[in-house]
């Protein structure tokens, strides 16, 4: 069976990529995992987690993050495509290519939001990272 990835970060115009993920799915009659990386955790990346609190939102912040992606996946089975979900923590560009060699995946789809020249500088854009360090078709959908 052919394997879609599709990389989803919650914002607006999620529907939009997962549409596109459905159409592919159901014409190559592909699996359809839908992936979100979540930044990692504080105290994994050298800092202190500072209180309690903080910690506590972030868990229900993932939690319901876990249950969105089950969700679109359910959505997606119900109109007849295979499809499940990956919530993984760490680096986006990092993760999802280690995703795409593990289920042997032959299209990547992500969303592309536009962003001022600021945003661009200090946080880079993950779109195109990605499509410099994959090496398989990637369907670039706007969003904005």
């Amino acid at each position: 069976m052919k394997n879609i990835l599709v990389a989803v970060d919650f914002k607006e115009g999620t529907e939009k990529v997962l549409d596109f993920a459905k159409q592919f799915g159901q014409f190559y009659l592909a699996k359809v995992w839908i992936i979100h990386v979540s930044a990692p955790e504080p105290d994994f990346v050298g800092y202190e987690v500072g209180p309690q609190y903080i910690s506590d939102m972030r868990e229900i912040e993932l939690k319901e993050e876990h249950k969105q992606l089950k969700k679109y996946a359910d959505d997606l089975s119900f109109t007849g495509v295979a499809a499940e979900s990956i919530m993984l923590e760490g680096g986006t560009v990092e993760m999802l290519s280690a995703e795409i060699e593990k289920l042997h995946v032959k299209l990547l789809i992500v969303g592309h939001h536009k962003h001022g020249f600021f945003h661009k500088a200090f946080f880079g854009r993950t779109d195109v990272s990605l499509i410099e360090h994959v090496n398989i078709p990637t369907l670039v959908v706007p969003v904005d």
